[in-house]
Protein backbone atom coordinates (compact mmCIF):
# COMPACT_ATOMS: atom_id res chain seq x y z
CA UNK A 1 0.00 0.00 0.00
CA UNK A 2 1.02 3.64 -0.39
CA UNK A 3 1.48 6.24 2.39
CA UNK A 4 -1.47 8.58 2.95
CA UNK A 5 -1.90 11.90 4.71
CA UNK A 6 -2.69 10.13 7.99
CA UNK A 7 -0.32 7.18 7.59
CA UNK A 8 3.42 7.60 7.13
CA UNK A 9 4.97 4.10 7.26
CA UNK A 10 8.55 5.34 7.51
CA UNK A 11 7.71 7.63 10.42
CA UNK A 12 5.78 4.91 12.28
CA UNK A 13 8.68 2.49 11.81
CA UNK A 14 11.34 4.96 12.94
CA UNK A 15 9.30 5.76 16.03
CA UNK A 16 8.94 2.08 16.98
CA UNK A 17 12.66 1.47 16.48
CA UNK A 18 13.51 4.40 18.76
CA UNK A 19 10.88 3.79 21.45
CA UNK A 20 11.08 0.02 21.83
CA UNK A 21 12.86 -1.34 24.89
CA UNK A 22 12.03 -5.06 24.50
CA UNK A 23 11.43 -7.33 21.57
CA UNK A 24 11.01 -10.94 20.47
CA UNK A 25 14.23 -12.20 18.89
CA UNK A 26 14.05 -15.18 16.54
CA UNK A 27 17.22 -17.14 15.77
CA UNK A 28 18.07 -20.46 14.12
CA UNK A 29 19.05 -23.32 16.43
CA UNK A 30 22.63 -24.49 15.99
CA UNK A 31 22.88 -27.84 14.24
CA UNK A 32 19.16 -28.14 13.53
CA UNK A 33 18.04 -24.87 11.98
CA UNK A 34 14.83 -24.92 14.01
CA UNK A 35 13.35 -21.50 14.85
CA UNK A 36 13.95 -20.30 18.42
CA UNK A 37 12.36 -17.19 19.93
CA UNK A 38 13.40 -15.28 23.05
CA UNK A 39 12.63 -12.01 24.81
CA UNK A 40 15.47 -9.46 24.72
CA UNK A 41 16.05 -5.87 25.76
CA UNK A 42 16.90 -3.51 22.91
CA UNK A 43 18.30 -0.03 22.36
CA UNK A 44 18.93 1.87 19.14
CA UNK A 45 22.04 2.96 17.25
CA UNK A 46 22.06 6.59 16.02
CA UNK A 47 20.86 5.28 12.66
CA UNK A 48 17.97 3.45 14.32
CA UNK A 49 19.23 -0.12 13.96
CA UNK A 50 18.69 -2.30 17.07
CA UNK A 51 21.39 -2.87 19.69
CA UNK A 52 21.48 -6.02 21.84
CA UNK A 53 23.52 -6.85 24.94
CA UNK A 54 23.49 -10.62 25.22
CA UNK A 55 25.39 -13.38 27.01
CA UNK A 56 27.29 -16.18 25.33
CA UNK A 57 25.66 -18.49 27.86
CA UNK A 58 22.26 -17.80 26.27
CA UNK A 59 20.97 -20.10 23.56
CA UNK A 60 20.06 -17.21 21.26
CA UNK A 61 23.66 -15.95 21.35
CA UNK A 62 25.05 -19.38 20.51
CA UNK A 63 22.56 -19.53 17.66
CA UNK A 64 23.68 -16.13 16.34
CA UNK A 65 27.33 -17.13 16.46
CA UNK A 66 26.41 -20.15 14.34
CA UNK A 67 24.12 -18.30 11.93
CA UNK A 68 23.83 -14.51 12.16
CA UNK A 69 20.42 -14.33 10.46
CA UNK A 70 17.75 -13.09 12.87
CA UNK A 71 14.28 -11.60 13.02
CA UNK A 72 13.20 -9.10 15.65
CA UNK A 73 9.59 -8.18 16.40
CA UNK A 74 8.89 -4.85 18.10
CA UNK A 75 5.44 -3.62 19.07
CA UNK A 76 3.81 -0.61 20.69
CA UNK A 77 2.87 -2.44 23.90
CA UNK A 78 -0.34 -0.43 23.82
CA UNK A 79 -3.13 -1.14 26.34
CA UNK A 80 -6.07 -3.23 25.19
CA UNK A 81 -5.88 -5.61 22.26
CA UNK A 82 -2.17 -5.80 21.30
CA UNK A 83 -3.13 -6.69 17.73
CA UNK A 84 -4.62 -3.23 17.31
CA UNK A 85 -1.24 -1.58 17.85
CA UNK A 86 1.57 -1.15 15.35
CA UNK A 87 4.36 -3.70 15.15
CA UNK A 88 7.34 -4.39 12.95
CA UNK A 89 9.10 -7.60 11.99
CA UNK A 90 12.68 -6.70 11.15
CA UNK A 91 14.96 -9.20 9.42
CA UNK A 92 18.71 -8.91 9.24
CA UNK A 93 22.05 -10.11 10.54
CA UNK A 94 23.25 -9.71 14.12
CA UNK A 95 26.89 -8.62 14.11
CA UNK A 96 29.07 -8.52 17.20
CA UNK A 97 30.38 -5.02 17.83
CA UNK A 98 33.97 -4.26 16.89
CA UNK A 99 36.09 -2.75 19.66
CA UNK A 100 35.90 0.71 18.08
CA UNK A 101 32.10 0.65 18.05
CA UNK A 102 31.63 -0.73 21.55
CA UNK A 103 31.78 2.62 23.48
CA UNK A 104 28.94 4.08 21.40
CA UNK A 105 26.75 0.98 21.73
CA UNK A 106 27.50 0.75 25.45
CA UNK A 107 26.58 4.38 26.08
CA UNK A 108 23.33 4.25 24.12
CA UNK A 109 22.29 0.91 25.61
CA UNK A 110 22.98 1.92 29.22
CA UNK A 111 21.16 5.20 28.67
CA UNK A 112 17.88 3.31 28.21
CA UNK A 113 18.71 0.25 30.36
CA UNK A 114 20.71 1.65 33.30
CA UNK A 115 20.22 -1.54 35.34
CA UNK A 116 22.47 -3.34 32.82
CA UNK A 117 25.39 -1.50 34.41
CA UNK A 118 25.46 -4.37 36.93
CA UNK A 119 26.54 -6.93 34.31
CA UNK A 120 27.64 -5.05 31.18
CA UNK A 121 31.32 -5.80 31.87
CA UNK A 122 30.88 -9.52 32.54
CA UNK A 123 33.16 -11.46 30.20
CA UNK A 124 30.33 -13.50 28.67
CA UNK A 125 28.31 -10.41 27.63
CA UNK A 126 28.79 -8.70 24.27
CA UNK A 127 27.09 -6.03 22.24
CA UNK A 128 25.53 -6.98 18.93
CA UNK A 129 23.95 -4.71 16.35
CA UNK A 130 21.28 -5.94 13.95
CA UNK A 131 21.94 -4.76 10.39
CA UNK A 132 18.49 -4.72 8.76
CA UNK A 133 17.84 -6.30 5.37
CA UNK A 134 14.03 -6.38 5.42
CA UNK A 135 11.12 -5.01 7.42
CA UNK A 136 7.38 -5.73 7.52
CA UNK A 137 5.15 -3.15 9.19
CA UNK A 138 1.62 -3.90 10.43
CA UNK A 139 0.01 -0.72 11.70
CA UNK A 140 -3.67 -1.65 11.69
CA UNK A 141 -6.32 -2.74 9.21
CA UNK A 142 -5.20 -1.95 5.68
CA UNK A 143 -1.93 -0.50 6.93
CA UNK A 144 0.53 -3.23 6.06
CA UNK A 145 3.68 -2.58 4.06
CA UNK A 146 7.25 -3.78 3.47
CA UNK A 147 10.01 -1.18 3.74
CA UNK A 148 13.64 -1.14 2.62
CA UNK A 149 16.31 -0.02 5.14
CA UNK A 150 16.83 3.33 3.42
CA UNK A 151 13.15 4.12 4.03
CA UNK A 152 13.43 4.07 7.83
CA UNK A 153 17.07 4.18 8.96
CA UNK A 154 18.51 7.62 9.74
CA UNK A 155 21.08 8.89 7.26
CA UNK A 156 24.20 9.75 9.27
CA UNK A 157 26.14 11.12 6.31
CA UNK A 158 27.64 14.55 7.04
CA UNK A 159 26.40 14.49 10.64
CA UNK A 160 29.69 13.53 12.29
CA UNK A 161 29.91 16.67 14.42
CA UNK A 162 26.43 16.34 15.93
CA UNK A 163 27.05 12.65 16.64
CA UNK A 164 30.31 13.51 18.39
CA UNK A 165 28.45 16.11 20.46
CA UNK A 166 25.58 13.77 21.39
CA UNK A 167 26.97 12.57 24.72
CA UNK A 168 27.60 16.10 26.00
CA UNK A 169 24.30 17.37 24.61
CA UNK A 170 22.34 14.61 26.37
CA UNK A 171 24.16 15.23 29.65
CA UNK A 172 23.55 18.99 29.37
CA UNK A 173 19.83 18.56 28.68
CA UNK A 174 19.43 16.20 31.62
CA UNK A 175 21.42 18.40 34.00
CA UNK A 176 20.11 21.84 33.07
CA UNK A 177 16.94 21.54 31.01
CA UNK A 178 14.66 18.97 32.62
CA UNK A 179 11.84 21.52 32.47
CA UNK A 180 12.18 21.68 28.68
CA UNK A 181 12.24 17.88 28.43
CA UNK A 182 9.05 17.68 30.45
CA UNK A 183 7.47 20.30 28.18
CA UNK A 184 8.46 18.35 25.06
CA UNK A 185 6.78 15.27 26.51
CA UNK A 186 3.60 16.89 27.80
CA UNK A 187 2.94 19.78 25.41
CA UNK A 188 4.21 18.27 22.16
CA UNK A 189 3.77 14.52 22.63
CA UNK A 190 0.65 14.47 24.83
CA UNK A 191 2.31 12.50 27.62
CA UNK A 192 1.73 12.92 31.32
CA UNK A 193 4.21 14.88 33.42
CA UNK A 194 6.98 12.75 34.88
CA UNK A 195 10.70 12.35 35.35
CA UNK A 196 11.44 12.80 31.66
CA UNK A 197 15.07 12.67 30.58
CA UNK A 198 16.88 12.59 27.28
CA UNK A 199 18.43 9.26 26.30
CA UNK A 200 19.81 10.14 22.88
CA UNK A 201 19.67 12.36 19.83
CA UNK A 202 20.47 12.04 16.14
CA UNK A 203 19.94 14.08 12.96
CA UNK A 204 16.22 13.27 12.90
CA UNK A 205 15.09 13.67 16.50
CA UNK A 206 15.35 13.36 20.27
CA UNK A 207 14.63 10.30 22.44
CA UNK A 208 12.90 10.76 25.80
CA UNK A 209 12.27 8.32 28.64
CA UNK A 210 10.30 8.49 31.88
CA UNK A 211 12.05 6.16 34.31
CA UNK A 212 11.97 2.75 32.66
CA UNK A 213 8.24 2.71 31.98
CA UNK A 214 7.72 4.86 28.89
CA UNK A 215 9.75 6.12 25.95
CA UNK A 216 8.90 8.83 23.42
CA UNK A 217 10.33 10.08 20.15
CA UNK A 218 10.37 13.81 19.34
CA UNK A 219 10.96 14.34 15.63
CA UNK A 220 12.87 17.42 14.56
CA UNK A 221 11.17 19.65 11.96
CA UNK A 222 14.29 19.39 9.79
CA UNK A 223 17.48 17.37 9.54
CA UNK A 224 20.17 18.45 12.03
CA UNK A 225 23.88 17.89 11.32
CA UNK A 226 25.81 20.30 13.59
CA UNK A 227 25.79 21.08 17.34
CA UNK A 228 24.77 24.68 16.58
CA UNK A 229 21.76 23.47 14.59
CA UNK A 230 20.89 21.12 17.45
CA UNK A 231 20.91 23.92 20.03
CA UNK A 232 18.79 26.09 17.75
CA UNK A 233 16.13 23.47 17.07
CA UNK A 234 15.88 22.52 20.76
CA UNK A 235 15.29 26.18 21.65
CA UNK A 236 12.66 26.47 18.93
CA UNK A 237 10.87 23.35 20.13
CA UNK A 238 10.95 24.56 23.74
CA UNK A 239 9.41 27.89 22.67
CA UNK A 240 6.70 26.07 20.71
CA UNK A 241 5.99 23.82 23.68
CA UNK A 242 5.69 26.78 26.06
CA UNK A 243 3.41 28.60 23.64
CA UNK A 244 1.11 25.60 23.21
CA UNK A 245 1.08 25.09 26.96
CA UNK A 246 -0.37 28.55 27.47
Amino acid sequence: MQPTADFEPSRVTRSLLRRSRQGALATLTVGKGDPYCSLVNVASHPDGSPILLISRLALHTRNILGDARVSLMLDERAPGDPLEGARIMLGGTAEEAAEAERPLLRRRYLSVHPSAQAFVDFKDFSFFRIKPTSLHLVAGFGRIIDLAPDQYLTDLGGAESVLEAEEDAVAHMNADHRDALNLYATAMLAAEAGDWRCTGCDPDGLDLQNGTSMALRLDFPRRIVTPMELRKVLRELAEQARASNG
